[in-house]
């Protein structure tokens, strides 16, 4: 290590321990959420886990303390918080210590909707009765009426909506102004998904982890051939329809640059970047049997298939055979699934209270009355 990088690393900080990540949707969240739980499990850290049955922190309700498991007993002593929420800083407050870092992560909203629109295709009504992702961009109005807007938050300003906002509120100057102070001042850090490799080494500096805790292999992406292509005219139109996530992802996509330029420095960066890429390849070469994520009907481990969701085919992995228990605890928890981990942790935290069955989060979400 260099002079610098031994200053950096040691006498400067420490890793810290209480953090809050608003996990938004479609934006590689689920792969932070592994990084997170796998940080918990290795410092042994209390996880703000959704109660009883559910699979996320009340989604899409605003959030409210209750909806953690055990809040009543453990109060403001969680470490980490992760599972989708929809923001509410007080609420959050009630369950984390003082000095908790907030993160969140966004991402380009032309991608996104078009994400979206594979992944929430049969629960969504707007997207349902329009034919493909370019119809519904056509005149998304003709779709997407505000009396369903429960059921129509993924079509659009999803991200908007994450942070606890109105994601059909007009788009004007002073309102959007005032809400982008607002996520700077209760957000210490926002990652952008494009960039996903230079957000987890800001990442690690910002939390002084290592680098061993941001590696990670990409969770919940879907294979290439449910990708919709989306026409310019198309890519427009998301820009105007989704106005409020535009300006959102525009504002913190620069200051997210900035924050780099400031601390780490784009050639610093280049270099830990190109170590966490290295970094990541050994250890798929390690853990996995197909060096590469693989078709749900090729997952072997029923246990580790994920959550499949409308016509979006999402990708798992197959492990190897031949590793030895510590090898295979470190492999199996960088492939698992978030419905799986959560529901391991809960059996970790509460070996008393009854297992969380794996039914479908999507439908959880609509049988809980709005």
């Amino acid at each position: 290590k260099s002079h610098r990088e031994l200053l950096m690393s040691s006498a400067s900080c420490h890793a810290k321990t209480n953090v809050m990540f608003l996990k938004t949707h479609k934006t590689a969240s689920s792969t932070v959420l592994n990084i997170m739980f796998r940080f918990a499990e290795r410092y042994n850290l209390t996880v703000a886990l959704p109660a009883g049955q559910l699979v996320h922190l009340g989604y899409p309700k605003t959030f409210l303390a209750r909806f953690v498991e055990g809040f009543q007993a453990v109060g403001q002593n969680y470490n980490i918080m992760c599972n989708h929420l929809r923001f509410n800083l007080s609420e959050v407050q009630k369950v984390m210590a003082v000095n908790t870092t907030y993160f969140s992560i966004l991402r380009n909203p032309i991608p996104l909707l078009e994400s979206s629109y594979v992944y929430y295709k049969d629960n969504v009504p707007a997207f349902r009765i329009s034919k493909d992702v370019n119809e519904y961009l056509t005149s998304p109005t003709k779709y997407y009426h505000s009396a369903d807007y429960k059921q129509n938050i993924y079509a659009r300003n999803i991200m908007w909506f994450d942070f606890g906002y109105d994601n059909n509120a007009e788009d004007n100057k002073t309102y959007t102004q005032e809400v982008l102070k607002e996520i700077e001042q209760n957000f210490h850090l926002i990652l952008i998904a494009d960039y996903f490799d230079e957000s987890m080494i800001l990442l690690k500096h910002t939390l002084c982890w290592d680098l061993d805790d941001v590696i990670y292999f990409k969770l919940n992406s879907r294979s290439q051939d449910t990708v919709q292509t989306l026409t310019p005219e198309s890519e427009e139109r998301i820009k105007e329809w989704c106005s409020l996530d535009w300006k959102l992802y525009q504002h913190f996509n620069q200051s997210f640059w900035r924050r780099i330029e400031e601390t780490i420095g784009l050639e610093e960066l280049e270099k830990e970047v190109n170590h966490l890429r290295t970094r990541q390849k050994e250890l798929m070469q390690t853990c996995l049997s197909d060096q590469e994520a693989v078709m749900k009907d090729h997952i072997k481990n029923k246990a580790l298939l994920p959550f499949q969701s409308g016509a979006a085919n999402i990708l798992g992995y197959n492990l190897r055979q031949d590793l030895d228990n510590r090898t295979l605890r470190t492999c199996q928890k960088m492939v698992m699934p978030e419905l799986q981990y959560t529901s391991h942790l809960y059996a970790v935290q509460y070996p008393h209270r009854r297992r969380k069955r794996l039914g479908s989060p999507v439908l959880q979400t609509r049988l809980q009355k709005m």
